[in-house]
């Protein structure tokens, strides 16, 4: 609680596309932060007394009232982050079929799972359960600010657990608004609670005895969390930058490729964390590709088809990266030098951009696209490859998709579409290298936000007593046979 006397921080969360203020938000302290955390316990109790039917009742209640009121939050999704109601409702939906996935098959995979006991102890039945961690941290990013925490929040509850979410302070409107929303249709405790703020606030809530934390920001940013929750052998789930390529095989379809690429690299202005940012295309279609990209991209406006930078700071990375590729020796087919502006960018398509340039290496996170000929799949894939993130990727081929797909270090992959991995909740959602790690969605992300518990019953004893001291040589040597028997036969060829 605040100190009597004391007057509670806020700060002010504006509209990037016009500065106007939108919402005046507190900033929680540590000691705040902590009796939220403390709060959540309780309700984590309760909750995971409800059951998986209670709890899954309630959050298809949930989903159904987000449904009901979707042109409520897609409006202040579009105020705090400029994009346009269609992007917002876009995410929203896919948001609300993960709260459905995870509610509808949190039962059958965290639920009691029989297993083999082996011959060794075949008086016994074995079993695994899933059981609630309790408190779920969860720190959540301003470019999707209700279907990537959503993607942390839903399967953490559908689990049992209760959770204490920090959204962005560029979004904090829009995690008041869930909150808020879910306490409508769970009055009884504060199963899911928010805290606002800077990044002191996140800090707080990594170090506030959570049992877990799932943040989802900058690859810099998630190392800092990560440290600071070694501190405490807090676990976490990173879900960080990437640098996500799509290849274009001589074989596919030019125009659905290239429409996918602009729509990957310039939609939501490029902020996307599996957002294109580099394509490589076969030297056999190279040429029509780049003319459908450029044509298509001359279609896009920067405030229509997509909003401001949201981080007016991401301006200044954008700029540096077109310099940097155009300062060696790349060419800039749309936008370019002067396509950064006070908040918008013009959607820029840069070519014969050298590999080791910061366009190339570095994670973007705005409405640029380099795209490079390469004389055949083996090559694009090797380039996809050569990066020290692993996020997402795509690939288009009328034959060789999955066998390429299967070649590329990402933590997902779509083929003949652009990120399609990402509105199906049985598919997990992570990423490797410098793009993090541990899964959200799918039973993988049920799983993550749940410990596993072995139990072994015996059901009858039986005359051979390892585990005892009155164990004798006589049991020791036939033990010595029947491990001969069973495991001793297999020879090499």
């Amino acid at each position: 609680m605040t100190d009597v006397g004391v007057a509670q921080e806020t700060f002010e969360s504006l509209d990037p596309a016009s500065d106007e203020v939108v919402g005046t938000y507190p900033v929680h302290s540590a000691e705040q932060v902590g009796d939220a955390v403390g709060r959540a316990r309780g309700a984590a109790v309760w909750w995971a007394s409800l059951g998986f039917d209670g709890r899954a009742a309630r959050l298809r209640q949930w989903a159904a009232h987000v449904t009901r009121r979707l042109d409520e939050l897609c409006a202040v999704v579009q105020r705090e982050t400029g994009k346009p109601h269609g992007d917002a409702q876009l995410e929203t939906v896919l948001a609300i079929e993960h709260i459905v996935w995870a509610a509808k098959h949190a039962p059958k995979v965290l639920g009691t799972q029989r297993r083999s006991p082996g011959l060794l102890l075949g008086n016994h039945t074995a079993s695994v359960e899933y059981q609630p961690l309790g408190v779920i941290g969860v720190i959540g990013p301003w470019n999707y600010p209700v279907y990537t925490p959503m993607g942390s929040i839903t399967y953490a509850l559908a689990a049992g657990n209760a959770v204490v979410f920090k959204p962005s302070e560029y979004t904090p409107g829009v995690g008041k608004w869930l909150v808020d929303s879910f306490a409508e249709v769970v009055p009884e405790q504060p199963v899911l609670q928010l805290v606002t703020g800077f990044g002191q606030t996140g800090a707080a809530l990594v170090s506030a005895g959570v049992d877990k934390i799932a943040f989802t920001g900058s690859t810099a940013t998630g190392k800092k969390i990560m440290a600071a929750a070694a501190e405490t052998l807090t676990p976490v789930v990173i879900e960080a930058g990437g640098k996500d390529a799509l290849l274009v095989d001589n074989d596919a379809d030019v125009a659905a490729a290239a429409d996918a690429a602009v729509w990957g690299a310039f939609s939501n202005a490029g902020q996307t964390c599996v957002g294109v940012e580099r394509v490589y295309v076969h030297e056999d279609v190279y040429d029509r590709f780049v003319d459908k990209v450029v044509e298509l991209t001359g279609k896009v406006r920067p405030g229509t088809e997509y909003g401001p930078m949201t981080m007016p700071s991401q301006l200044d990375v954008i700029r540096r990266h077109i310099t940097d590729a155009l300062a060696r020796g790349g060419r800039a087919l749309t936008g370019g030098a002067n396509a950064v502006g006070e908040r918008y960018v013009q959607p820029t398509v840069l070519v014969d951009v050298p590999e080791d340039s910061e366009a190339v290496t570095e994670e973007t996170f705005g409405p640029t696209l380099t795209v490079a000929k390469v004389r055949d799949m083996d090559e694009a894939v090797e380039k996809a490859n050569a990066t020290r993130y692993g996020l997402g990727s795509t690939v288009f081929s009328r034959h060789r998709g999955p066998a390429i797909a299967a070649r590329l270090k990402a933590g997902m992959t779509s083929v003949n579409a652009p990120f399609s991995f990402t509105g199906m909740g049985s598919l997990p959602f992570g990423g490797v290298g410098d793009s993090g790690f541990g899964r959200i969605h799918g039973p993988e992300g049920l799983r993550e936000f749940s410990r596993p518990k072995a139990v072994a019953y015996q059901r009858f004893p039986v005359p051979l007593k390892l585990t005892t001291f009155s164990r004798t040589r006589r049991t020791d040597k036939l033990f010595a046979k029947l491990a001969t028997l069973m495991y001793g036969r297999y020879k090499k060829g």
